[in-house]
């Protein structure tokens, strides 16, 4: 029997709920795998929620984790029993001591990234990379707006950002979190509940703007993030923190200077094991060179859950929380 939280219906923390079953055995193309660590993510929310709709109820909840494959299925060539492996994304059902996964979500860990490390960033970290690597390319000398900047993906950008060259003007919520965030590479901090970050970024860059908003946050956030772009410039909005945003008029755009939007979601950029590879593999080296630090501020037993879920939307949490089964 494999312990695992499943949502029996939408609504508050309250509806995790701790269950037991047969985990059973891996199909043609599945493996699976015994979890040593369990991402958490504000995605897992959204489901639990119902802002992201799933397939039916009951269900299970958590898109990351890494362990140990212990039984593979047929046409699984590429890996092997006892390999260590983790993944973002795939079916619902992270959140388990073990189970069935298609292999082609998986990618292989190097022995210097540890199972808490992996869990902790690579839904995250490959947050990170498609936002600065794939939707707009930074380069040395740009500033740019990110938003919870000593979040999991926030720490995970600012890092990497700083060493491209990037100048990253980041939002916090308190001192304490202004202070993680330049410990990380973080070069301008604005306290959203005590500055207007629009004004600010306008100051920072000498009226200028910055080309490119990376913004997890949504509702509370948006208008005032369009105000901070240049001519042309782009609004990342990959997140719903506080609301999905609904007011959305075209008209505006134009009339702040012909402004790009996009909502994205990661998994159109991890859609093939090549992408999946790819990505993860320029993941890895920067964690492996240094350049970016996975810090793992918070980890809960898998059975707190419901707690985990209570601090992350609290936003008592920094930096990545990971669950341990």
């Amino acid at each position: 029997m494999t312990n695992t939280i499943r949502i029996l219906q939408h609504g508050g923390p309250e509806v995790l709920q701790l269950d037991h079953f047969e985990v059973g055995q891996p199909g043609p193309d599945e493996v699976r795998i015994r979890q040593n660590a369990i991402g958490l993510n504000f995605i897992d929310v959204y489901v639990r929620t119902g802002l992201y709709p799933v397939p039916e109820l009951p269900c299970g909840i958590g898109f990351e984790g890494a362990g140990v494959i212990e039984e593979k299925g047929e046409n699984v060539e590429s890996l092997a029993i006892g390999d260590r492996v983790a993944y973002a994304g795939g079916p619902l059902g992270a959140y388990a001591n073990e189970r069935i996964i298609p292999a082609e979500h998986l990618v292989k860990l190097p022995d210097s990234i540890s199972d808490i490390q992996a869990a902790a960033m690579m839904l995250q970290g490959l947050t990170a990379h498609y936002l600065m690597r794939q939707i707009y390319r930074v380069k040395a000398g740009d500033t740019i707006l990110m938003h919870a900047a000593a979040g999991g993906v926030g720490l995970i950008l600012c890092q990497w950002a700083n060493a491209l060259g990037v100048e990253v003007i980041g939002t916090v919520g308190s001192e304490k979190k202004a202070a993680l965030a330049k410990e990380n590479g973080c070069t301008h901090t604005i306290l959203y509940r005590e500055e207007n970050f629009a004004e600010r970024v306008r100051e920072i860059t000498n009226g200028k703007g910055v080309p490119v908003v990376f913004d997890s946050i949504g509702h509370a956030t948006f208008m005032d993030s369009l105000d901070c772009l240049q001519k042309f410039g782009l609004m990342v909005s990959y997140g719903n923190a506080t609301g999905p945003v609904t007011e959305v008029h075209l008209g505006m755009l134009a009339n702040k200077g012909s402004l790009f939007v996009t909502r994205p979601l990661l998994w159109d950029y991890i859609d093939t094991p090549e992408a999946l590879a790819r990505c993860s593999r320029e993941l890895f080296d920067v964690v492996n060179d240094g350049s970016v630090k996975i810090h793992v501020e918070q980890r809960y037993a898998l059975a707190d859950a419901a707690q985990a879920h209570i601090d992350l939307e609290a936003r008592k949490t920094v930096g990545s929380t990971v669950l341990i089964p």
